[in-house]
């Protein structure tokens, strides 16, 4: 499978995935329910269901028996952009408006509330629909509870680094931990819940998805804080350089800091963690990053990390699903948006 394929393939999962979550935000106030679905009906890669899914084919499972819990993790993940983009006042995400910016904030703020709990009940009533086990339906409950709280730990934590000095410029286990929590987890979380979901998983399987979705989604930060500051945001979908912006420590900006000289990191320092800098300081400030040449560095880093969850499905036999869950993690690493 090469990268036509796989994003042939998550183009289609995608469609089913928006389709079963888009049937069922419907209720009234219709505008509720439309400020809940912004982010899904503008499109996305739907990477964590995908490899949730494929996680459940890996052991016996099918679309029928995962959707539901691909549904939640999509969901939540929704839940923690409406909210993110709240706390960083973003004015657009995917080519579209924040939900915050188009809708209001009390309406994005319980817009978010409802694809939480909407997670929960699709987990809980239509799992049990699509017939599986009582007891892994509990196990997938507490599991993804434990994911949110360390989503919101996450949050917190990046919050707090990009309240201090901007010269106090955090370490990298701190970092690490933090993209752990905030993104690594729900990546955890979907090849956990696909393995739970699946009839022919042991709890060996659960943890070795766990370690394979832990180290992919690591290496999923690593990229995406890279595109934050060095993508186009045309292909992105987001304004350039809003980490910078927002103050964010980041480890691409920790490195281009560490490796700019002079002028270069005057520019980038003049702009961060400024709110209100101008478009052509901003400009400047990426264009600083660019010259310095962290990409290679930062992909490196994210490869390794690849390498290791690619060496955590050795033990299983050669089958579409593996090999659709390998290129996903080559896919995340050699992505530009």
């Amino acid at each position: 499978m090469n990268a036509i394929d796989i994003k042939d393939e998550l183009e289609a999962n995608a469609s089913n995935v928006n389709e079963y979550i888009l049937s069922s935000l419907k209720g009234n106030p219709i505008e509720l329910y439309r400020a809940s679905s912004h982010y899904i009906s503008s499109g996305g890669k739907r990477l964590r269901p995908f490899i949730l899914i494929k996680s459940g084919e890996l052991f016996g499972g099918n679309l029928k028996t995962s959707i539901s819990a691909a549904a939640a993790v999509e969901l939540i993940h929704n839940f923690s952009l409406v909210h993110d983009d709240i706390m960083d006042n973003d004015d657009t995400r995917h080519n579209v408006q924040t939900v915050h910016k188009y809708y209001g904030t009390p309406l994005a703020i319980l817009a978010g509330d409802i694809l939480f709990s909407k997670a929960f009940e699709m987990l809980s009533v239509d799992g049990r629909a699509n017939g599986i086990p009582e007891k892994s339906i509990c196990e997938m409950i507490a599991r993804l509870s434990l994911a949110c709280i360390q989503v919101c730990e996450g949050q917190a934590i990046d919050v707090g680094m990009a309240s201090t000095n901007k010269e106090s410029f955090f370490d990298s286990p701190k970092y690490l931990d933090m993209i752990t929590k905030k993104t690594a987890a729900l990546f955890e979380l979907s090849c956990v819940m696909g393995a739970l979901s699946a009839p022919n998983s042991k709890p060996v399987d659960v943890e070795r998805l766990s370690r394979f979705g832990r180290n992919i989604g690591i290496a999923f930060q690593l990229v995406d804080d890279l595109i934050g500051i060095t993508g186009d945001p045309s292909v992105t979908g987001k304004a350039v350089g809003n980490d910078l912006r927002e103050g964010k420590k980041t480890y691409p900006i920790l490195l281009a800091l560490r490796y700019a000289d002079g002028e270069d990191r005057n520019k980038i320092l003049r702009i961060f963690g400024r709110k209100n800098a101008s478009f052509d300081d901003l400009k400047q400030a990426v264009a600083a990053i660019s010259t310095v040449g962290i990409d290679v560095e930062i992909r490196t880093r994210a490869r390794t990390h690849i390498e290791k969850a690619i060496k955590i499905l050795a033990v299983y036999e050669d089958s579409a699903a593996k090999l659709a869950l390998e290129s996903s993690a080559s896919f995340i690493v050699e992505r530009s948006l």
